[in-house]
């Protein structure tokens, strides 16, 4: 995130990182990314770690409360370091456990804190297209972690919109004041103007996930969104970051924002053995701009203020409405 949590002061982030045994003599808080806080910590030594603080009033995906998303999170965060030490994947970005064999810890009552290795790198950009070279190179991470066994802390994620009861209410209640900040009234003018279309494209979806649940697909370990903001460049390799969506589901989870032709998802069918389902691409490709919508929806009908983080929200918030609202494919952010 742009915009540093002013309900997260560096003391209570101090005594978190002391978990991991970090005294550092600096913080700084980093500006990137879109959910998370992030935070490069130096100690004296002068050694570095990249500090990630999860805000666990929006984390849906996680858990429905923030309790829920505390447990859902740490079983993400134990899978990913379970993918790291256990299956030597190192294109991994994995989290540090701490003294006691935890990658989260809290930091009061609405983040929650892990740590991780400082790697420079170049990382992509949110909504960047991957070249031909790179989107090879992410199909064969793909398929070898689809083909690996699941660490047993490895979260279960049903396509059903994890968010779907915010939108359905917000849907239901488009038709009085929104009063939560600056663009609360915009956002539900827009909700009420995208109705129909935001109807259609639910029914649209319910038909897909039952489809889905008809064929039974195997599931594997997904990352849940290996898109180029997640791709960190290091000393010419490939590491994916953000696995706090990690999850057992059909390969389609992750396929979907990678492939861009057929030949895309041949390369996959040889190196994992399995040939993609393309009612299952188009049900995550759906079910990703719905999710969007729902979290957006969620964000601005709850109390905030005009920030940069806002601002980028109401964007993609408007892009992602008018696509659903078009008869093309809805595109990633």
């Amino acid at each position: 995130m742009r915009h540093r949590p002013d309900d997260l002061d560096e003391p209570a982030l101090r005594r978190a990182l002391r978990w991991w045994e970090i005294e550092p003599t600096a913080l700084t808080y980093v500006p990137v990314g879109f959910g998370d806080h992030h935070w490069s910590a130096l100690d004296g030594s002068g050694r570095r770690w990249f500090v990630t603080a999860g805000d666990l009033e929006h984390k849906e995906h996680c858990g429905a409360s923030p309790e829920a998303a505390r447990r859902g999170l740490r079983a993400a965060m134990d899978t990913a370091a379970a993918l790291r030490e256990r299956e030597g994947l190192e294109f991994v970005l994995a989290p540090l456990r701490d003294a006691g064999g935890e990658t989260v810890r809290p930091a009061g009552e609405r983040y929650a804190v892990s740590v991780f290795p400082f790697v420079d790198g170049a990382a992509g950009d949110f909504g960047g297209e991957l070249t031909p070279d790179d989107r090879a190179a992410v199909i064969d991470i793909l398929a070898d972690l689809h083909r690996r066994t699941p660490p047993a802390s490895t979260p279960s994620q049903e396509p059903q919109l994890s968010a779907r009861a915010t939108l359905e209410r917000a849907l239901a209640e488009a038709d009085r004041p929104w009063r939560g900040g600056a663009f609360a009234e915009p956002a539900r003018a827009l909700v009420a103007g995208h109705a129909a279309a935001l109807r259609v494209r639910l029914d649209a979806f319910d038909e897909l996930v039952a489809q889905a649940g008809a064929r039974r697909g195997e599931r594997v370990v997904t990352h849940g969104e290996p898109h180029a903001g997640n791709l960190l460049r290091s000393g010419g390799r490939l590491l994916l970051v953000d696995w706090d969506t990690v999850g057992l589901a059909v390969p389609e989870r992750d396929l979907w924002l990678v492939a861009a032709d057929s030949a895309d998802l041949e390369r996959y069918a040889d190196a994992a053995g399995r040939r993609p389902d393309p009612a299952a691409l188009e049900l995550y490709r759906l079910r990703w701009a719905l999710e969007d919508v729902a979290t957006y929806v969620g964000w601005f009908r709850a109390p905030h203020e005009r920030t940069p983080d806002t601002e980028l929200a109401w964007s993609g918030f408007a892009e992602t409405l008018r696509e659903l609202a078009a008869d093309g494919p809805v595109r990633a952010d």
